[in-house]
């Protein structure tokens, strides 16, 4: 009898405890792959999202919260600019192009953003136009159309604030103009307005109607950065020039680094404890099966064949487990996909490549292999007379 149809009778044998432990493998395996990718995707995505502009100039405060509320649509503004201070970047010869934004309200959980047309030069469009300046009309986001329901033609009220709170509705009226082409961005959860929309909103303070959230600023020259970094950071006191987006965004995850740490240790554990479930399995089975090893050794097997039929055995198990686990792994991706897209706009993608999909199916087979060495060395010592001697 072959290795290979010693290993399959084996597994035919024990289908049950072949399955159950294949499962928990499979839910080790799943498990790693996803906590590895979600940690590695989001990474590079949100360090790579700044939506085609190089800087954001806001209020004094914190440049990740004026990243994160200009360019990423979450967290509440560091304060209020004056419409003269986007004027004066603007005219500064080492920005190519700046534009203001004024956030402050939302429609049902959905922010608003006040900004200029410029924004959309290069935007694609799924239906309608965009809005005009001075008007009471909308461009919506595809997720927040899709989410909302709303469409080129449909109206809605606003409400105060950046939480939806049913009793602070505005009384303006906005029509739907138009709604972007997904983006596969934070853009893709925004209402877009034009800036006096959010400016002159009833209910907003008369005395700030012209002050703006934040600049986007896009740059000339990798230089123009350091120097405008000096000018407003270093020698001014009243505003925060977030530069490089990027390189901020970096800060956040070496912030919250631990929690991907200690859910990469509990992926860990789950792992050894699946494997060590391989070698229960199969060490229990040992007894029961020790007057099979001595038949197969009456008729010719040597000591290494029924040594490597059990490590092969503990491998089958683990590498079938390895299979069920990339199913896992993409329901796991794409729950975790689901809620990132819906609370921030960045999307992961599921079925993208990762090299964990490579060392984490090698890694639980090799640890596997050696979780099989211990029965098996068990089964090389089956003593052959004693385990051939008729059962009473």
């Amino acid at each position: 009898m072959s290795l290979f149809h010693i290993v399959l009778k084996s597994l035919r044998q024990h289908a049950l405890s072949t399955w159950v432990t294949a499962l928990s493998i499979a839910l080790a395996g799943g498990l790693l792959m996803a906590v590895w990718a979600v940690k590695t995707q989001s990474s590079e995505a949100f360090t790579n999202v700044s939506g085609g502009f190089d800087a954001v100039l806001g209020a004094r405060g914190s440049k990740l919260q004026l990243v994160l509320n200009s360019i990423y649509h979450l967290e509440a503004s560091t304060g209020n600019l004056k419409w003269q201070d986007h004027l004066d970047i603007q005219a500064n010869r080492s920005v190519a192009e700046s534009i203001p934004l004024a956030v402050g309200d939302n429609y049902l959980g959905y922010r608003i953003v006040g900004t200029l047309t410029n924004l959309f030069r290069e935007s694609p469009l799924a239906a309608g136009r965009v809005f005009n300046a001075g008007y009471r009309e909308a461009l919506l986001g595809s997720f927040a159309s899709q989410r909302l329901g709303l469409k080129v033609g449909d109206r809605f009220q606003p409400y105060h604030g950046l939480i939806f709170n049913p009793e602070d509705q505005h009384e303006e009226n906005y029509v739907v103009v138009g709604v972007l082409e997904p983006a596969n961005s934070p853009v893709d959860r925004v209402i877009w307005i034009p800036l006096e929309g959010v400016q002159n909103m009833a209910g907003h303070d008369p005395g700030a109607a012209s002050d703006i959230s934040a600049v986007l600023v896009k740059l000339r020259t990798p230089v123009a950065g350091q120097q405008l970094d000096l000018l407003y950071n270093k020698q001014g006191s009243r505003l925060t020039f977030a530069w490089p987006i990027g390189a901020i965004m970096a800060q956040l995850f070496d912030k919250i680094g631990w929690f991907d740490r200690v859910l990469a240790i509990v992926a860990y554990l789950v792992a050894l404890v699946a494997t060590g479930s391989i070698l229960a399995s199969i060490y229990n089975s040992m007894n029961e099966r020790r007057r099979d090893f001595a038949i197969l050794r009456a008729l010719g097997a040597r000591r290494h064949t029924i040594f490597s039929a059990v490590v092969l055995e503990s491998v089958a198990i683990a590498a079938l487990g390895m299979l069920i686990a990339f199913g896992i792994y993409v329901v796991i991706m794409a729950g975790a996909a689901g809620v990132i897209r819906a609370q921030t706009g960045v999307v992961l993608e599921p079925l993208a490549w990762h090299q964990v999909m490579f060392w984490a199916p090698m890694g639980m087979i090799a640890a596997a292999a050696l979780a099989g060495m211990v029965p098996a060395f068990k089964a090389y010592r089956t003593d052959v007379a004693e385990n051939l001697v008729p059962v009473s």
